[in-house]
């Protein structure tokens, strides 16, 4: 186990938080789960612009989202349904007979910062397309 300032503020933030305990979220899977990743981290030896960059690089991959726009080229597609496709790269963008679209371009946030997507979430895509959101607040939702 590495034992260096990043490792032991990262266990004492999770423990703070109550990240360890048998009744957080996951039976307290999360904080061991993310201490092993931190311990990787901090073994990399990464410092300032290098810890960006790699924290910036994963967190990316980590969320199945591209490292650099897509194409919209023919072998980037899965056909998931008659005439639809998903895009291979990037999940939450699809085409059909009226074009590409991502379903995932608009989120709707409530104010207490509840986010969600609807099918008014859909925009339309140009390639070369580098996904993006565009947050729009809304008021509560009643319920």
């Amino acid at each position: 186990m590495t034992d260096d300032n990043l490792t032991r503020f990262a266990r004492s933030e999770l423990e703070a938080a109550g990240w360890f305990k048998p009744d957080s979220s996951y039976d307290g899977m999360l904080g061991p789960a993310t201490m092993r990743l931190m311990e990787v981290f901090a073994a990399e030896g990464h410092s300032g612009m290098s810890a960006a960059i790699a924290l910036a690089l994963f967190s990316k991959v980590a969320a199945f989202e591209p490292l650099h726009p897509l194409t919209g080229a023919d072998d980037e597609w899965n056909e998931v349904d008659t005439g639809v496709f998903q895009n291979r790269r990037c999940s939450h963008v699809f085409k059909d007979s009226e074009g590409p679209y991502d379903i995932e371009g608009r989120i709707f946030r409530e104010p207490s910062g509840a986010c969600y997507t609807s099918h008014e979430s859909r925009v339309p895509v140009t390639f070369p397309y580098s996904p993006k959101r565009e947050y729009v607040d809304v008021e509560a939702s009643r319920g």
